[in-house]
């Protein structure tokens, strides 16, 4: 048995058993659960699992299908797959005649929908009409807006990975992306016969530099765009000199001005990739948005697999299943923090949503090996960029030392909502906790950034956005995870627990974060954490004696 139940908590069960597709495993678990705790709650989530599992290995013939012994999903699952209208009618009315539930019967009558496509039975393409035509009589305020269209028979290539730079040096989820974007598109060429390229972007002041070091993680060729006025990012420097990048190839909407780029004879790339920084997602939305494409924002991985869809809006008739190929599955987390999405990016008639774009959690991935052995070509972008792009000048900054890249370090000091008291004073136990260690640094709940606490100026540097863990914020696996004054949200457990020991401060021992911390220290953390900076510098840190006998989860 690969997972005792025992050992886990039903919100940290959920999302393991939805993997398990051994029913011996489930009732081995289910067992263990019974002779164990006993919890109802997760003794049905088992049961329902195993019901799904052995479920899936049994054909339902729809003629003698039980429906009174059917959830809607059951019924659902089952009525896709029918191609007869007779057999699904005959559905129809046992369904009626017995628990008569709306839900199951708008799915049986969905089917035959689909099928019957219209009236005389025959499918009819799909109208598709410019709001404008289609509603003449009302006012359009953005008729006379400048908009660019996607392309129609466009040709896509290739995977564009935006390389984000801070100080002059690429920042760890610029180099996680090309190795991811480095396995995708190996395999992609594999499955399809193809020799497609990943692309390096870089823009910014001396970002030639990096180039190489680009490749040494995976890219195949390197963009770059240099100018001493990019040194910070800028929306519409950034965007258009992406999208000329983008566009160069024959776009209809290139610049006149340059030849059509001697590496390449496509329109635009078929995926492109960024960062889900601040920096990023904004340049991410500006880009797709100057495509008239989409945007799967926040992901934490991608893959490229064939899809069928059904929609009629996708595949321009009622009833008909078509194969989407290539398609870049993009895969988020929901707001519960224990189920994902995965968002598809798909073309429709009269129109094609390219480049499929997804910005990625920092974090998602793994940081590849850089292979100095590998080879690629380096090309630097050239296009003039107009004075009143730079109309902002920033003449002063301030910088947090030690940046706000959380991901690289080997300890983690997070502070919640648990300082309100005294929040000044909760920051500066906790930068004085981050001092005992070499590789540490400071992060913060959503609930620390979004209140309306009042720092003095010598810590209120470190509140800042930019340390932010979770959902919305950085993705961090360090070995130790303090979490002092944090509830355990669902939204920031996303950010945290791959950490491979947390330890939760909290003076409520039935907060969230109990249920998936490795040590609880039941406290008020003005308290806990000036006894763990005092234990650390005298080399006498004695964790469970510190807890006092508190809950070891």
């Amino acid at each position: 048995m690969e997972i005792d139940p025992t050992e886990h908590d039903i919100a940290d069960l959920g999302p393991k058993i939805k993997d398990v597709d051994d029913a011996d495993e489930l009732r081995a678990m289910l067992e263990a659960e019974e002779d164990g705790e006993d919890r109802a709650p997760v003794k049905t989530l088992i049961e329902d699992r195993l019901e799904k599992v052995e479920g899936d290995d049994e054909d339902v013939d729809p003629s003698d299908a039980d429906l009174d012994d059917m959830t809607v999903a059951d019924v659902a699952n089952m009525v896709r797959d029918i191609e007869d209208v007779e057999v699904l009618e005959d559905l129809l009315e046992r369904e009626e005649a017995g628990q008569d539930r709306k839900t199951a019967k708008s799915q049986i009558e969905g089917r035959i929908d689909d099928l019957q496509g219209s009236d005389d039975g025959e499918s009819e393409e799909v109208v598709i009409e410019d709001p404008e035509e289609k509603y003449p009589e009302l006012d359009h305020p953005t008729a006379d807006k400048k908009h660019v269209r996607a392309l129609e028979g466009g040709d896509y290539r290739d995977m564009w990975v935006y390389c984000e730079t801070q100080q002059g040096q690429l920042i760890d989820v610029s180099k996680e992306m090309l190795g991811k974007a480095r396995e995708l598109v190996d395999g992609y060429n594999e499955q399809y016969d193809e020799s497609e390229s990943v692309i390096a972007v870089l823009i910014g002041d001396g970002v030639g530099d990096l180039a190489e070091e680009c490749i040494t993680y995976g890219a195949d060729r390197v963009l770059y765009h240099e100018d001493e006025r990019l040194t910070r990012f800028r929306h519409t420097p950034y965007t258009e000199i992406f999208c000329d990048m983008a566009r160069n190839g024959g776009h209809p909407f290139g610049r006149e001005d340059r030849a059509e780029d001697d590496w390449r004879e496509y329109d635009e790339p078929r995926y492109t990739v960024f960062p889900a920084t601040n920096n990023g997602r904004d340049l991410s939305a500006l880009a797709q948005a100057e495509f008239d494409s989409g945007l799967a924002s926040d992901c934490s991985d991608l893959f490229i697999e064939a899809a069928n869809i059904s929609n009629p809006a996708k595949t321009g008739k009622p009833g008909e299943t078509v194969e989407f190929q290539r398609v870049l599955h993009m895969k988020r987390p929901d707001f519960s923090g224990f189920e994902y999405s995965t968002i598809l990016c798909l073309d429709k008639p009269g129109r094609e949503f390219h480049p499929q774009g997804a910005s990625v959690i920092p974090g998602s991935f793994d940081v590849p090996d850089p292979d100095p052995e590998r080879e690629g070509e380096v090309i630097e972008h050239e296009m003039p960029l107009d004075e009143d792009w730079f109309q902002v000048e920033v003449t002063d900054h301030d910088q947090l030392e030690g940046g706000v890249d959380l991901t690289g370090n080997d300890v983690i000091v997070a502070l919640g909502r648990g300082i309100g008291d005294r929040p000044t004073e909760g920051i500066e136990l906790g930068l004085d906790l981050v001092d005992q260690f070499e590789e540490a640094d400071l992060g913060l709940s959503r609930g620390v950034i979004t209140a309306s606490y009042q720092f003095a100026g010598h810590v209120e540097q470190y509140v800042a956005e930019e340390r932010q863990i979770g959902e919305s914020g950085q993705e961090v696996e360090p070995d130790v995870y303090i979490a002092a004054g944090i509830s355990g949200a669902v939204q920031h457990k996303v950010g945290m627990d791959e950490s491979d020991t947390i330890i939760a401060i909290n003076t409520d021992p039935e907060a969230d974060i109990v249920g998936f911390s490795d040590y609880f220290v039941e406290g008020d953390l003005f308290e806990i954490l000036p006894e763990l900076t005092d234990s650390l510098e005298k080399g006498e840190l004695d964790l469970k004696a510190l807890a006092g006998g508190a809950s070891d989860d």
